[in-house]
């Protein structure tokens, strides 16, 4: 089990400077561990640490990110339903630990209902469909002619079972009744790598996690699965605009807290981690890593939290998705 801290304030200074005030003395001295289900240098801990790092400067409080991978979350999420209910461990929530893992697996270890109280949706991220730079791949129909043509079948990467890349990749099976293979690798680094080799025919993965290869041009973007074309790759259509309307999941981040924890409390986080979120410098590094801000309230979060059940439960369903 691989355990990653770092600590991203040292000591209790208040000053209230950036929230006026509203989150000062959040809630002791004692550090808050942020528990993410994915390894260091992801995308969505690059941005944890980002927002944890405003809401330290806020508010004085020492936050700590602790990463658990594995099992699509279900090693982070169980780890927060056991701690005290006080707000000092929190879950970075998200579409596999709170809404597909429930259709994934026919049992698991918490309920994300019953175990967990939220706080905020705070960002998600579209996701892009790329390719190798050498592939005879232009175009989404292009893809799909090549899988037609390949009775072998094409390969899709995934960041692992449960994940945007997983269920995009089975979806885009589904709707083009051909065949393809889902090799999953547990996160997105190792399946760009691969991806960029050649090694895999294609990849749905986020922006922020592709940047460093888009840079490099070691691989190619030839849709986005947003509702409109991302400021920062103009020319590339989205799977709308390429014939798939439908086809699309955003990758998306919250916190929650173990079940028990008291009204306020949830409510001084919520303030603490929606004024870091909003802050315009946060914002833009957002943009920057390809992700939408969302600051929610916990009511908000609780709703989205159980419309996002019953409609991903409805598409694993459909796509037969079972954990791997």
């Amino acid at each position: 089990m691989l355990r990653e801290v770092a600590v991203l304030a040292a000591a209790l200074f208040v000053t209230g400077a950036a929230t006026g005030g509203a989150a000062a003395e959040l809630l002791s001295s004692r550090p808050i561990t942020v528990v993410i289900p994915f390894t260091p240098g992801a995308s969505s801990d690059t941005l944890r640490r980002i927002v944890d790092k405003k809401v330290s400067e806020n508010t004085g409080q020492t936050l700590v990110v602790e990463s658990r991978p594995g099992g699509s979350g279900v090693i982070a999420a169980t780890v927060v339903k056991q701690a005290a209910p006080d707000g000092h461990t929190l879950l970075q929530a998200n579409a596999a630990t709170h809404t597909s893992n429930t259709s994934l697996y026919p049992t698991l270890p918490y309920d994300p209902i019953k175990d967990f109280r939220p706080i905020a949706l705070m960002w998600s991220f579209p996701q892009l469909l790329a390719v190798p730079p050498d592939s005879p791949v232009k175009s989404v129909s292009d893809l799909v002619a090549l899988a037609k043509s390949n009775p072998g079948g094409l390969s899709f990467a995934s960041q692992g079972t449960g994940s945007g890349g997983h269920l995009l990749g089975k979806m885009f099976k589904l709707r083009t009744a051909t065949n393809m293979v889902h090799v999953p690798y547990g996160r997105a680094a190792p399946a760009a790598i691969d991806l960029a080799a050649g090694r895999v025919d294609f990849f749905f993965v986020s922006y922020s996690s592709l940047l460093s290869f888009l840079q490099g041009g070691k691989v190619r973007v030839i849709a986005v699965t947003s509702p409109k074309r991302l400021p920062a790759l103009p020319d590339i259509p989205t799977m709308t605009e390429a014939g798939f309307a439908g086809l699309a999941l955003d990758a998306w981040f919250g916190l929650a807290a173990p079940a028990g924890t008291p009204n306020g409390v949830i409510a001084k986080l919520n303030t603490a981690f929606v004024a870091a979120v909003q802050d315009p410098q946060v914002m833009r590094q957002m943009a920057d890593q390809g992700a939408e801000v969302h600051a929610t309230t916990p009511k908000q979060f609780a709703a989205f939290i159980a419309s996002e059940t019953e409609r991903l439960g409805k598409l694993v369903r459909a796509i037969g998705a079972k954990a791997e």
